[in-house]
């Protein structure tokens, strides 16, 4: 694992923000949603950081938590990390917090994961009401960590819709819109998702921990 907070190439002065996540599909969204914050933001990737949290919080804050502060500490610095699920009505807010591991094998992937949620939704009655949650959770290298929240409602529908986006985009239905996640531009889903909403959230947070 490499160890950037001790070979000097990095610091906060210049107001750097690690995007705390390997997901690629999440770092794709939350360079977007961060583009014109005024950060420079760096990956994992860009510092070579190989960092794996177990994910083993009771709620989405601690989860985006202990992410944020492990990558902090591992990089030194300033880390944007996120525990995000979508909770189902009828399936009493599951997947929740398993969102990522909704499958009953191992090895799954996104579409696994979305064929499972649907197979468990067949007898349920529709609509199939449906949100996405976020937690956004930033940290400083010292340990100090906030958090902001967004959330995004519509419904599950049963056949996918759409190329965008990843994991349950294709089948989460804005009903006003009558698109799914995955059939917005990057530009309105920038606006309405449950991320962005988040991270919107914590743009004033964040303007107070560099300013500190």
């Amino acid at each position: 694992m490499g160890n950037p907070k001790n070979n000097g190439r990095f610091t906060n002065a210049v107001k750097k923000l690690l995007i705390a996540t390997n997901n690629k599909g999440k770092v794709k969204e939350l360079q977007q949603l961060l583009k014109d914050s005024g950060f420079e933001l760096v990956t994992p990737a860009d510092i070579k950081l190989t960092l794996e949290v177990e994910e083993d919080g009771k709620n989405y804050s601690e989860n985006a938590a202990k992410k944020a502060i492990a990558f902090a500490n591992a990089s030194g610095l300033i880390s944007l990390a996120d525990d995000s699920g979508l909770e189902v009505e009828a399936l009493n807010g599951a997947p929740g917090l398993y969102s990522a591991r909704y499958s009953p094998k191992p090895g799954a992937n996104d579409a696994d994961r979305r064929t499972f949620l649907l197979q468990n939704l067949q007898d349920k009655p529709r609509p199939w009401k449906a949100h996405f949650h976020a937690t956004i959770a930033i940290a400083k290298p010292s340990g100090e960590v906030e958090v902001a929240e967004g959330n995004c409602f519509g419904e599950i529908i049963p056949v996918e819709r759409g190329t965008g986006g990843f994991g349950y985009d294709p089948i989460f239905l804005l009903p006003k819109l009558d698109q799914t996640m995955a059939e917005l531009d990057m530009e309105h889903k920038n606006r309405l998702s449950h991320r962005a909403l988040a991270v919107m959230n914590a743009l004033p947070i964040l303007t107070k921990l560099f300013g500190e």
